[in-house]
């Protein structure tokens, strides 16, 4: 369901950090190359305020197909099984980690609902190139579910999601994971980049968007992607799946000013035509990613709507049906 719709301006404290980051990066993210991108993501994480305290985080190794996977699991009190949602993180296939802003983003959902999140640390392109953040984060699932009982997870009751190219990763993993004998019970894509460089409006209107541009986007596609052939591989854009039907009850949240905006409504739209329930969450007067930025305003509305979609999907109660959030 893309939009043709007039972009509503930045939020004033967005358009302060949007001119900060015009500044520092004259020639986008792709001007910095892989070394300078990285460089730039950690000092980002230097700048993230003090994080919510947990009652546990510890640290974990899952076994996978090209080595240990470095899983982080954060758990609120609680003498019973509780949820747990299985968090990617963002940064282009080829930056980021959980730590920073990502961090900060999970401890906030144990806190505000009372689940667990086990962040994955998987490996990064170019050095491991598309399919293995895929897999390295499948093999996350995999461990999740294997040792759940001793984590005191609730086998029944795992989320997957993630933001950017993690919300890439979580919906790739939805397609591959379909018929699992304990299904993934909801899946959160925050900004999620679904199908390759496709010119919807928001790819063009957006083309100079902060943080991300669509300059940006093609070069960090090229970062992960080994071939012309992967652009159309479902586990690498989703959107090219052969089907819709029978996945996790969904949360697309999509902000105005990001060159992803159309495909993440476009994804949501695939979702909904199939008959999979499916919210949508549009922060208009944002930019892409901004849910890693808590000094932002919209970042406690995205908080919000992300826990009370968390809620309502992983608590034991009537099924969801298919709204609409704005």
């Amino acid at each position: 369901m893309p939009s043709n719709e007039i972009t509503s301006p930045l939020d004033p404290d967005a358009q302060a950090v949007a001119d900060q980051l015009a500044a520092v990066l004259p020639a986008g993210l792709s001007g910095l190359g892989v070394d300078g991108v990285r460089a730039f993501g950690e000092q980002t994480s230097t700048q993230t305020p003090p994080a919510a305290e947990v009652h546990q985080v510890s640290e974990h190794q899952a076994p996978g197909p090209h080595g240990d996977v470095r899983v982080r699991l954060y758990r609120p009190e609680s003498d019973t099984p509780v949820p747990v949602l299985l968090y990617i993180h963002g940064g282009g296939w080829t930056m980021g980690s959980i730590d920073g802003g990502v961090d900060y983003l999970v401890r906030d959902i144990v806190r505000t609902i009372g689940i667990a999140v086990a962040s994955v640390d998987y490996r990064l392109a170019p050095e491991h190139k598309f399919p293995i953040p895929v897999e390295d984060s499948q093999a996350a699932l995999a461990w999740l579910r294997d040792n759940a009982s001793d984590l005191g997870l609730d086998l029944s009751r795992i989320a997957i999601g993630g933001d950017s190219a993690g919300a890439n990763i979580s919906a790739a993993i939805t397609h591959l994971d379909r018929g699992n004998a304990t299904p993934l019970a909801a899946q959160v894509l925050l900004f999620p980049a679904t199908e390759y460089a496709i010119y919807r409006p928001s790819w063009m209107e957006n083309a100079n968007a902060p943080l991300l541009t669509t300059a940006d986007t093609i070069w960090f596609w090229g970062q992960y992607l080994r071939t012309e052939a992967d652009r159309t591989d479902p586990r690498a854009t989703p959107a090219n799946a052969d089907s819709f039907a029978d996945l996790p009850p969904a949360l697309v949240v999509v902000a105005g000013h990001d060159p992803l905006r159309d495909d993440g409504l476009h994804y949501a739209d695939l979702l909904d035509s199939a008959g999979t329930p499916v919210e949508i969450a549009r922060f208009e007067g944002s930019f892409h990613d901004f849910i890693v930025m808590p000094a932002l305003a919209a970042y406690s509305r995205g908080l919000d709507t992300i826990t009370v979609f968390l809620d309502k999907v992983l608590t034991p109660a009537a099924p969801m049906s298919t709204e609409s959030a704005s």
